[in-house]
């Protein structure tokens, strides 16, 4: 993956800069100053903690802990999307090149509502907060 401003493929559109910790686009940034590395505090304390409880335990920074709710819960919401996929090519398929404009909504609202758990979810961290 490439970040703003490195060359990649041909024709291929950068990267936008991500929060190092929740991973959402960053705003663009104009004006004077260094780039912006997290999205809010929060981030910035949580990614400090992340490296903190990293280096405690020696991990390497492609090394990570998750707790086992917060796994099951992802892979919950995978399959629900991947349910809600299959669901949608199958009824595309069935309905043809014919299907009406409420066809299609309803395969499109099902599909987003499948979605969404996985756009809005945040890793929360494990049983510690910031000070």
């Amino acid at each position: 993956m490439t970040q703003m401003g490195e060359p990649g493929r041909p024709g291929e559109r950068p990267t936008p800069p991500r929060c190092g910790w929740g991973r959402r686009v960053l705003p663009e940034r104009t004006g004077p100053g260094r780039p912006a590395k997290f999205c809010s505090h929060k981030c910035r304390q949580w990614n400090w903690v992340a490296q903190q409880r990293a280096h405690e335990l020696a991990l390497n920074e492609n090394e990570l802990v998750v707790a086992r709710s917060e796994l099951d819960r992802l892979h919950d919401d995978l399959y629900v999307l991947a349910c809600a996929v299959d669901d949608t090519e199958r009824d595309l398929e069935s309905a043809g090149p014919g299907a009406s404009a409420a066809e299609l909504r309803t395969m499109m609202t099902w599909l987003l509502e499948a979605c969404r758990p996985l756009r809005d979810r945040e890793i929360s961290a494990a049983d510690a907060s910031p000070e």
